[in-house]
């Protein structure tokens, strides 16, 4: 009888201290993730929450070093042909084995129609079977960074999609939806519980993750919850509802630190925040102008770029958390250059531009922006309103939360005349930027996707193939250097800052920042 109780008594003991071992991260964010389908939406936060569910070919780390992933390693066997050996004994989080034939259908995928990560991979790149575990690359000419974009394009399964009818990516700026966009079927770390869409997404640890011998998290599962205001998302943190939030605005992070039980992670960020311009349109759809497109006229892109000030933006606004920059790339991304700078602010100046290019009254016209997106971003466009009132361009600003705001604005449909939008390079290389952002648009090679003004130079574009074919760092540079003079002096953008990661942590919450300002779950520790 007493072997029994005391059998019974270890037991129970057990069974208490299990809840225990349980350790749930509660995390907070202004936006939402409007989808679980990997290429429905090219954006930091989508697919940074996703990459904790599924997995690419390669990783970053915390350093933003490349790591390998679902490829175990690689090797150039020719200057056009890459060769990945895939990590064998991985599955899907729904038992299914990950071979060759997941990585075709996923390349295949992401350069479908409704994808919006078409430039993870060149349209006229071959991708080849040579065993279950072996994929060559092959493309139409040397490129040494093929796979720097791959932390973020994620492979799915090609059985699970074909029998759940998801072999179609959602469309970002469409309404149609297939399984993909309430369900995943990963080979992350962390499998999809529940998801309600703007209210609560729950994940829970996959058992049988490939890397589980060397991981470092603790947690059990993941409750995000999305909360866009700022003062409910700061006081979540502050009350322990959550353990940890971003961004925090920079009102409020005094409060973070000097509460005892949460500190503020604060770093570079290596996203720019910019200003772009409809110069492709022969009239604005949203102006007073009727017959001409005051945009396509650079006097006028250099009035706007004048008479935005970005450091009153830097003091009043960001409260002195951001970097004013004359690029449209951060430091730190490959490319840029400390001998650029900013055309000086002077109102004046903007008044006799816009003057002689036949606008002396000024003019109206509508601006796009996100109020969820970047921080501080509706009050960057609010002021920006304020600054160009002052030289005569009278702005109606539509801001909008970011589900709305990028439904609207991307391709195919460009449907804007002026916008704030902010950008990450993938690759941490120029040619990310140039590609996506400066390249005359062209919809069938995914070319020139986040172009959302419509800018073309055929110089720019050609600079840019050079610069992803060459394989000598130094020439390399060289093109890199040229090419940004060439849209600077063309001002085929204003740019305004980088912002800073700004991440309010309990003391209870080890993890890891990156400069890229995406959250990775492997890298926490809850106490």
């Amino acid at each position: 009888m007493r072997l029994k109780t005391l059998l019974l008594a270890g037991v129970l003991s057990v069974a208490m201290a299990l809840p225990g071992q349980a350790k749930t991260l509660k995390f907070a964010f202004q936006g939402t993730v409007n989808s679980m389908d990997p290429y429905n939406l090219n954006e930091t936060f989508t697919l940074g929450f996703l990459g904790n569910i599924y997995e690419g070919l390669i990783r970053r780390g915390p350093g933003l070093e490349i790591q390998p992933a679902l490829a175990e390693r690689w090797e150039v066997m020719e200057p056009t042909r890459w060769r990945f050996y895939l990590r064998k004994g991985v599955k899907f989080h729904d038992g299914r084995p990950f071979t060759a034939d997941d990585v075709l259908f996923s390349a295949d995928r992401v350069r479908a129609d409704g994808s919006d990560l078409k430039t993870r991979i060149a349209q006229d790149t071959k991708v080849i079977k040579i065993d279950d575990h072996t994929v060559d690359f092959v493309t139409s000419a040397p490129n040494p960074i093929i796979h720097f974009e791959w932390a973020s394009w994620y492979i799915m399964s090609k059985s699970w999609a074909e029998e759940n009818n998801a072999v179609k990516p959602q469309q970002a700026t469409g309404t149609e939806e297939n399984f993909a966009t309430r369900h995943a079927n990963g080979t992350g770390p962390f499998m999809l519980v529940s998801r309600e869409t703007g209210v609560k997404t729950t994940a829970k640890v996959n058992p049988d993750w490939w890397n589980n011998a060397a991981k470092e998290h603790n947690l059990t599962e993941v409750v995000f919850t999305p909360i866009p205001s700022d003062a409910t998302r700061v006081a979540a943190l502050l009350s322990g509802q959550v353990d940890m939030a971003y961004p925090i605005p920079v009102q409020d992070m005094k409060r973070i630190d000097g509460n005892g039980t949460t500190r503020m992670l604060v770093g570079p960020e290596l996203r720019t925040i910019f200003l772009g311009m409809d110069q492709s349109r022969d009239e604005l759809l949203y102006s007073n102008v009727k017959g001409k497109n005051p945009f396509k006229d650079k006097r006028v892109r250099e009035a706007v770029y004048r008479a935005v000030d970005v450091d009153a933006i830097k003091k009043k606004v960001m409260r002195g958390l951001s970097t004013p920059s004359a690029m449209m790339i951060a430091p730190g991304i490959n490319g840029s250059s400390p001998d650029f700078s900013r055309l000086e602010y002077d109102p004046q100046k903007a008044k006799a531009l816009l003057a002689e290019a036949g606008y002396a009254d000024g003019f109206e016209v509508s601006m796009d922006c996100p109020n969820d997106r970047y921080v501080n971003d509706e009050a960057i466009c609010i002021a920006v309103v304020g600054m160009l009132a002052k030289v005569g361009i009278k702005v109606s600003l539509n801001a909008q939360p970011k589900a709305k705001y990028f439904q609207k604005i991307l391709a195919p449909k460009l449907d804007t005349s002026f916008y704030l939008l902010g950008w990450t390079p993938g690759s941490f290389d120029s040619w990310n930027p140039l590609y996506n952002l400066h390249a005359c648009y062209r919809e069938d090679e995914g070319q020139g996707k986040f172009n959302l003004g419509g800018y073309c130079n055929p110089d720019v574009d050609a600079l840019t193939a050079e610069i992803l074919s060459e394989t000598d760092a130094k020439k390399r540079g060289a093109l890199m250097r040229e090419v940004w003079g060439k849209t600077i002096e063309d001002i085929a953008y204003v740019p305004l800052h980088q912002q800073a990661v700004a991440w309010g942590v309990g003391s209870k919450v080890e993890l890891k920042q990156r400069a890229d300002n995406v959250f990775r779950w492997r890298h926490v520790k809850v106490q």
